[in-house]
């Protein structure tokens, strides 16, 4: 082998191995796009090296990207990155990468076996922000990658589709410590969908018409808050999922058949707290889920406040506030050792004789007709009528008719103060709910109440919620 062999091979070498963090393509992620299929810039990404800023002038650039190198990637005048229809527009595969100011074209095709997405990363420490994504299956996936962050990204699904047919906006699967804040999503499956990842935060996101909002599946220890969920099957699904908090979230305007605004299967030690639940088919959804603590939530407007399923054991609900529902609890099955104590019920008229802020006499849950309601959507059509009445009369007449009891020991007798649940003012100003006519001015009527059990002395004077 002569000298100048060994440096031809050294050169080959450098180029095949750019950089150590670069992470192979393995089992089902996608690699560099073929020749034909590449974006122009794929040169001009090969060309980097390891911590450059590759800045890329506005323009429209079509074809698939491969990142290989931790580099920056900056476009300037909001550049178009236009995929090749064949795969994920970017694929990211080196730790470190960070993606800002694209707009990006999935253009309606791929692979949702395949995991199609506009930006597609496998790799540790990426960071994407003010990046607008569209028709594309999933805007972003994290495939195992640690400590990502998707920022300030707006993220538009395909229009037309059904759900089965799309992916979600941001897709998390097998990674840790996670950050996502700022984004909007609408018209994708799942707005966040997040699967065997813990430790992540989830924070101040809009995301509308969609399947589900937020959704969890087998991931403990995760955080979300100050985000809005609305127009969807459900504002936030969580299921099989541990020790989550969330707080200051508004989950509202979740109107369609058997529509909820948070649901919990199987979640154990969760634990709710200043939430916005509003105008809602049903407000909150428990099924196989113990010891979560529900706490200073305002549940408002919506057909039944609260379902629960006596395979739920163990939770509680203190110091929440339930505005306007038409049924506070639908119970299916014959037990339930939740525990009510210390909430404000608008419906509940007893007096509060003796001044201390808590009505003389327990809430009192479910009733008969109630229960009917629960096996019945048509019974709604009744609910403020004389056979509602006059059913009420029999089931205290005739014992036989009594259902399972539910009461809250000690009902608030006036609103609590509730200084950290979203404001009804807040809802109104977000664009979504500013559009939603009758169900806004229902849930501005909630919030009415609400202020005015915060400022009218007249009203009962504010308590405020242990």
């Amino acid at each position: 082998m002569t000298a100048g062999t060994v440096l031809l091979l050294m050169g080959l070498l450098q180029g095949a191995v750019t950089d150590p963090d670069a992470l192979p393509p393995g089992p089902g992620v996608e690699g560099r796009p073929p020749a034909q299929h590449a974006s122009p810039l794929q040169a001009l990404v090969d060309r980097a090296h390891r911590g450059d800023r590759v800045v890329v002038p506005a323009g429209t650039y079509d074809g698939d990207l491969f990142i290989d190198v931790p580099i920056t990637l900056s476009g300037m005048g909001r550049p178009t990155l236009r995929g090749s229809g064949t795969g994920s527009v970017v694929r990211v595969r080196a730790a470190g990468v960070i993606i800002e100011g694209f707009d990006i074209d999935g253009r309606g095709t791929g692979d949702l076996g395949r995991d199609t997405s506009g930006i597609h990363v496998a790799a540790a420490r990426v960071t994407i922000r003010d990046c607008r994504i569209r028709q594309a299956l999933f805007g972003v996936y994290l495939r195992e990658a640690d400590d990502a962050t998707v920022e300030q990204t707006t993220i538009t699904g395909i229009p037309g589709r059904d759900p089965g047919e799309k992916g979600s906006g941001i897709h998390v699967w097998n990674s840790l410590r996670f950050r996502l804040t700022g984004n909007t999503i609408t018209g994708a499956r799942d707005g966040f969908y997040i699967q065997s990842s813990s430790h992540g935060l989830v924070r101040g996101n809009h995301a509308s018409d969609l399947r589900y909002g937020l959704h969890y599946m087998f991931s403990d220890d995760n955080v979300f808050e100050d985000n809005v969920f609305e127009r969807g099957a459900a504002g936030a699904a969580l299921m099989y999922s541990n020790r989550m908090v969330f707080r200051r979230n508004r989950f509202v305007n979740n109107r369609g058949f058997a529509s909820v605004g948070l649901l919990l299967k199987a979640c154990d030690d969760v634990v709710a707290e200043d939430n916005l639940i509003a105008d809602n088919a049903r407000g909150i959804f428990l099924e196989g889920s113990y010891r979560n603590h529900f706490r200073r939530n305002l549940v408002a407007m919506s057909d039944m406040a609260l379902v629960i399923y006596d395979s739920s054991g163990a939770n509680t609900f203190e110091g929440n506030a339930f505005v306007g529902n038409l049924t506070p609890l639908s119970l299916s099955g014959k037990r339930t050792d939740t525990v009510f104590d210390g909430n404000y019920w608008s419906d509940h008229g007893d007096p509060d004789l003796d001044g201390d802020g808590v009505s003389d006499r327990p809430y009192r849950l479910s009733n008969v007709f109630d229960h009917l309601r629960g096996n019945l959507t048509a019974a709604d059509l009744f609910s403020r009528s004389l056979a509602a009445t006059a059913l009420g009369a029999a089931e205290r007449a005739f014992p036989v008719l009594d259902p399972i009891p539910v009461v809250d020991a000690h009902p608030l007798a006036r609103l609590p103060v509730l200084d950290a649940v979203p404001t009804q003012a807040s809802v109104a100003a977000s664009r979504s709910v500013a559009s939603t006519g009758p169900p806004l001015l229902l849930l501005l009527l909630g919030g009415g109440l609400l202020a005015a059990g915060r400022l009218r002395p007249g009203f009962g004077g504010p308590r405020r919620a242990s």
